[in-house]
C-alpha cells in the first residue's frame, strides 16, 4: 500500500487522505486508503420542492422513495453513471465527506472519481467541479472500467492482455486493458437501473399491474437469473391494478425476470463482441488464455458466468467482491498517482 503524502512544516507533518469514489447511479461507496469502504449508501437525495432544501442523503432518503409528502421529493442525482443534477450531486458528496471527519485543519482530501468510458468533456467537468465545492483538494477522473479491474485484482500494468465487463447500476463498461492503459472499450447507458424498468414493465404487460421501482429491484435480487430454467425461484409481488387500480397480489417466477431482461442483457452481450472484435489479436490471445472478468452489481445474477462464456467463447469468472470492486480500484489508483517521496513538501498550488 502507497503512503499517505505529508506536508511538513517544520516539524509537523499532516496526512492528506486519499479517497477513491464510486460515485454509482444506484449507490455510493467511498474508501479512504488505509480504512477500506467507509461509505456504502443509495445515492439519493430527498428535498424539499418548496425551498429545494435537502432532508435527507442515503440510507435515510432511500426509504423515503415512494413514500415522501407532496413536498417531499425523493431523487438521484445521477443518470447513466453521470450527474444529471449538478446541485444535489454536490450536496450527497459534502454530506459523505463530512461525515467520514476526513478534513484536516490544514489539508483537504485527495479525491479521485471513477466515471464511464463515454464520459464527455462538460460531464467530467461536473464531476470535478462537484468533488471540489463538496471539500476536495486535489481531484483527480478515472475511466471506470479500469479501476474495476484493478479493485478485482487484475495487473493491468503488464504487457498483457486484460477483460473487465463492469455492470453497475447506469452504464455497463466494457473494456480490453494493456501496460495501464484502455485499448479497446465500450459504455452503455444500460445496467442495473435499466434490468429495473425492464421488470416493471413486464409486469405491467403481462399481468397488467404497476409495481414501484423497489418491488423490481427485490425480484431482481432475490430471484432474477440470465437463464431461462437455470433458477426456479418465487416471489410475490404487490401493486396497483392497471384497469381499476386496486391493490392486487402477483407471484413472479425466476423464467419471468430472464424474460424481462433478456433484451437488455443481448445489447451487453453485443458490446462485449464488438470490443473483442475491435482489439488487436495478440491481445485476443491473451484474453483467450486468461478469460472475461466480471464485476459490478449486475455481475450477481444467477447464471451470469455461464451465459457470458456461452455468447463470447472464453472463460468468464465473477469478481469475488464485484460491489465493491470500483471503489477500492479507485483508491488504489489515487494511491499511485499522489504517491511522493516521504520528506517531500508538495501542494496542490
Amino acid at each position: 500500500m502507497a503512503a499517505t503524502r505529508k506536508f511538513l512544516f517544520g516539524k509537523r507533518a499532516t496526512t492528506t487522505k486519499n479517497i477513491g469514489v464510486d460515485l454509482g447511479t444506484a449507490n455510493v461507496l467511498i474508501n479512504v486508503q488505509g480504512e477500506g469502504i467507509v461509505v456504502d449508501e443509495p445515492a439519493v437525495v430527498a428535498v424539499t420542492d418548496d425551498e429545494h432544501k435537502v432532508v435527507a442523503v442515503g440510507n435515510e432518503a432511500a426509504a423515503m422513495v415512494g413514500r415522501t409528502p407532496e413536498n417531499i421529493h425523493a431523487i438521484r442525482p445521477l443518470k447513466g453513471g453521470v450527474i444529471a443534477d449538478f446541485d444535489m450531486a454536490e450536496a450527497m458528496l459534502a454530506h459523505f465527506i463530512k461525515k467520514m471527519n476526513v478534513k484536516g485543519f490544514l489539508t483537504r482530501p485527495n479525491i479521485m472519481i471513477c466515471c464511464p468510458t463515454d464520459t464527455t468533456d462538460v460531464e467530467q467537468k461536473a464531476l470535478i467541479q462537484a468533488a471540489e465545492k463538496s471539500g476536495g483538494g486535489q481531484v483527480f477522473l478515472e475511466k471506470e472500467p479500469k479501476a474495476a479491474a484493478i479493485g478485482a485484482g487484475l495487473d493491468i500494468f503488464k504487457p498483457h492482455g486484460s477483460m473487465i465487463i463492469d455492470i453497475g447500476g447506469g452504464s455497463s463498461d466494457i473494456a480490453v486493458l494493456s501496460l495501464g492503459g484502455i485499448v479497446t472499450s465500450a459504455s452503455l447507458r444500460k445496467a442495473g437501473d435499466t434490468f429495473n424498468a425492464d421488470i416493471a414493465a413486464y409486469v405491467k404487460q403481462h399481468d397488467n399491474l404497476l409495481i414501484g421501482e423497489r418491488s423490481a429491484e427485490q425480484a431482481k435480487v432475490e430471484i432474477g437469473t440470465v437463464i431461462k430454467d437455470h433458477r426456479n425461484d418465487e416471489l410475490q409481488v404487490r401493486g396497483s391494478d392497471t384497469v381499476d387500480g386496486m391493490p392486487r397480489t402477483i407471484t413472479l417466477t425466476s423464467n419471468d425476470v430472464e424474460a424481462a431482461i433478456h433484451e437488455t442483457m443481448g445489447e451487453i452481450i453485443a458490446a462485449a463482441k464488438k470490443v473483442i472484435a475491435h482489439t488487436p489479436p495478440e491481445l485476443v490471445g491473451d484474453i483467450i488464455e486468461s478469460g472475461i472478468t466480471l464485476t459490478g452489481g449486475g455481475a450477481q445474477f444467477d447464471g451470469i458466468a455461464e451465459l457470458f462464456a456461452t455468447e463470447l467463447r472464453v472463460p468468464v469468472t465473477v469478481a469475488e467482491t464485484p460491489l465493491d470492486d470500483v471503489a477500492v480500484g479507485t483508491s488504489k489508483l489515487l494511491a499511485r498517482k499522489t504517491a511522493a517521496p516521504e520528506n517531500e513538501v508538495e501542494s496542490k498550488e
